[in-house]
């Protein structure tokens, strides 16, 4: 069977539209070696499509990382595949607080050299001798320690819409520069308490494997990242230290935690924190827009984008009149 998607997104739309199950969305790391990443790869992309699984999915000869969509009828079964896979048996699971049947449109699955582009080189430290892992309980309560030290893992346009008030959020486009700036900013903090977090724990196994490789003595993490402490506040009526939205890597580009509006429309500056991509193809910046401003501006980033895209829009439709009159 081929590997790969051959429909538009449209057409995806449609597709996922017009199901007659609910969905799930949930994400799922592991850093395990795998012999032959490829060969895997192959086995779970024809596994999974048969299931009806949607979503994104790296694996490297160090892991998995997946973010992915499961129809509600195959879920037992497709937790049953994970656990009768050596690699995956009883791997911790964070599904989605807010769900919405247009997560994911299709499932996209890659080799690469690594589960999350780090930067680092694995082969000056242990990766696996990582942060202790605090539920979201113990969580709240360390960040009432004294002394202790909050950081964001995650990149600046993820922190822009939600947070937790007391954390370090450096405004940072990537993880790579998220390592080094935490490293060299609490540089004279080895002694503190430090606590990390991201979206699903991923990104924290190796800032803080790295972080106590050069030396830092107390490092901790949210195990599960916000998604699981969303969960845990929920089931066990926590108050949530973190407030707003917790961004997400799929069609949503953010499920709600609390009320809290933290974030501006990039435009006109009204209270927002609706993750939007530029409408023009050949921008598609991702930006904070309001209703509004989605209005006025065709849910564009700029009036130069707006004007553009409405040329390429009607030169698509010349194209297509043309061929519907042959």
């Amino acid at each position: 069977m081929r590997l790969y998607n051959i429909y538009s997104r449209e057409e995806l739309l449609k597709q996922r539209s017009a199901e007659a199950f609910e969905r799930k969305t949930v994400s799922f790391y592991r850093y395990v070696i795998i012999d032959n990443p490829t060969e895997l790869r192959d086995r779970l992309y024809a596994d999974w499509f048969s299931m009806g699984v949607m979503g994104r999915v790296y694996i490297a000869r160090e892991g998995i990382n997946a973010q992915i969509s499961v129809p509600v009828p195959e879920i037992d079964n497709f937790i049953n595949y994970l656990n009768d896979t050596s690699y995956f048996a009883d791997m911790p699971m964070k599904w989605a607080v807010e769900d919405s049947h247009l997560s994911f449109l299709k499932l996209k699955m890659k080799v690469r050299n690594k589960i999350v582009a780090d930067g680092l080189e694995d082969g000056s430290f242990d990766v696996t001798n990582v942060g202790k892992h605090l539920t979201a309980e113990e969580f709240n309560a360390a960040m009432q320690e004294e002394g202790t030290i909050v950081v964001d893992m995650r990149n600046n346009y993820e922190s822009e819409i939600g947070r937790f008030d007391e954390a370090i959020c450096p405004d940072v486009n990537t993880f790579r520069e998220e390592v080094e700036y935490v490293t060299e900013t609490l540089s004279d903090k080895k002694d503190s308490k430090i606590l990390l977090y991201c979206t699903g724990g991923v990104r924290c196994e190796k800032a803080s494997a790295y972080l106590k490789h050069k030396g830092f003595k107390n490092v901790n993490q949210l195990f599960g990242g916000v998604i699981e402490y969303a969960r845990q506040v929920d089931e066990q009526q926590l108050e949530s230290k973190f407030r707003g939205k917790n961004f997400v890597f799929d069609e949503r580009l953010g499920e709600r935690i609390t009320d809290d509006i933290i974030s501006n429309c990039h435009q006109c500056g009204a209270p927002c924190d609706t993750h939007i991509n530029c409408a023009n193809d050949a921008c598609h910046l991702l930006f904070i827009q309001c209703p509004d401003c989605a209005v006025k501006y065709e849910q564009c980033c700029s009036k130069e984008c707006c004007n553009t895209n409405r040329i390429l829009k009607q030169e698509r439709e010349e194209i297509t009149n043309s061929f519907i009159s042959q």
